[in-house]
């Protein structure tokens, strides 16, 4: 069981030894920098345990988590569909390659199908992936090779989606991108891709709503114009919906908020309930043909299963409108603290930004130190992803510690 959160370590002469927390604590730490490239800016925190919205580190503390393994853990923590579907595809068949069919692979398209709203599915491993997939695609079908991407915008740091990712700090020490010939134009400016559109380009590609970019909510006619301009131009449209999809936004996929629907959509994160997995999906008369694209785990059994019970939690728990109900609450309270040093508070479903004045580092400790897991983007926003299953309860208490901070 999860135990109440207590800030300070308290140890007695009975907790030493082996099992002494600090101890663990300080072998972890000690073990990782030894041993693992220090590419993290890691918080203080050995986590070691998690239901629900809460985790629990090694001490014994709990933390109301709006992090959720960075928009992954839609369905909660451990969810108990998604631990016994896991456990019980380990027990049958681990792994297969994509030389063979599996039913359960079979089966999770036919659902990604039915949920996206699109013709087919590709499976690979993770965003970056998944981005790299549909960058792919465009390319082959298009027969062109450019893209116009948004300013603020990320899309993955495996060489191909640094392409069409914009903040210089990620993609100056791999220069040059595969793609040199990505144009970026500001966010939420239809005009701007219009212009920046050449007979090369194969594809614009877009976040629903900017998550890494610091949560920024497009305006309401932004997509469906970039949509039209693909449309005239004859210019593929990609959405990246690897942070906003799964009931993230209150919708299935945030492109159901603008009535938008793109020629290739790249999933990650949420889909496999905290499992890793991947996917693209496409339009009818959009596919890669046979060999033209490949992944030795894509779309193994064990992700499938998770992915499968992950989306079937979803359906059962009505996630899609506790996201909408808890995410209006959430921003509510937020807009109500009415501080002087909060710029906006903006989003959709339970993905929530909150821009103050000046860099959100403290405010990041200061939530950690007193129960609450946050997560600071693009300098001064607090961004704010908790798992769909967050109560009105814990909402309250990560309202009360930020309005503290």
């Amino acid at each position: 069981m999860i135990t109440n959160f207590r800030k300070g370590v308290y140890l007695t002469e009975e907790t030493k030894g082996p099992q002494d927390p600090q101890a663990r604590y300080d072998s972890v730490i000690g073990k990782d920098a030894k041993c693992v490239m220090q590419t993290y800016g890691r918080q203080p925190l050995v986590l070691s345990k998690g239901r629900g919205a809460l985790v629990q580190d090694i001490y014994g503390r709990e933390y109301i988590d709006c992090v959720a393994g960075i928009a992954v853990n839609n369905v909660g923590h451990c969810h108990p569909k998604v631990v016994r579907a896991i456990q019980a595809q380990a027990g049958e068949l681990i792994h297969t390659s994509n030389l063979y069919y599996t039913e359960i692979q079979a089966e999770l398209a036919e659902n990604l199908v039915s949920v996206t709203g699109m013709e087919r599915v590709f499976f690979c491993n993770s965003g970056a992936e998944a981005v790299e997939a549909a960058m792919k695609l465009a390319r082959v079908v298009s027969g062109k090779s450019s893209f116009v991407a948004a300013e603020h915008s990320f899309h993955g740091r495996t060489i191909g989606a640094l392409s069409v990712t914009h903040k210089s700090m990620y993609r100056d020490p791999f220069m040059p991108p595969v793609s040199s010939e990505t144009a970026f134009v500001p966010y939420s400016d239809a005009d701007a891709v219009r212009k920046a559109i050449s007979k090369n380009t194969a594809a614009v590609i877009l976040e629903p709503i900017q998550g890494e970019g610091g949560v920024n909510v497009p305006d309401a006619g932004y997509l469906k114009e970039v949509r039209e301009i693909c449309d005239e131009t004859g210019t593929l449209l990609i959405f990246d919906e690897v942070q906003t999809g799964f009931g993230r936004t209150g919708t299935w996929f945030c492109k159901e908020h603008f009535g938008i629907e793109p020629d290739i959509m790249s999933m990650a994160k949420a889909i496999g309930g905290g499992f890793p997995m991947g996917a693209i999906a496409a339009r009818d008369g959009i596919s890669f043909e046979r060999g033209q694209h490949a992944s030795t785990f894509g779309g193994g059994p064990l992700a499938c299963a998770a992915a499968l019970a992950s989306i079937e939690a979803i359906r059962e728990e009505k996630l899609l409108e506790r996201s909408k109900e808890m995410g209006a609450y959430f921003t509510e309270k937020l807009r109500n603290m009415a501080r002087d040093d909060v710029v906006e508070v903006r989003g959709k479903g339970l993905m929530v930004g909150v821009e103050i004045k000046y860099p959100c580092g403290k405010f990041v400790d200061f939530a950690r130190e007193n129960g609450v897991l946050v997560n600071c983007t693009s300098d001064s926003v607090l961004r704010l992803v908790p798992p769909l299953v967050i109560t009105k309860e814990q909402i309250d208490t990560v309202v009360d510690v930020i309005e503290q901070a």
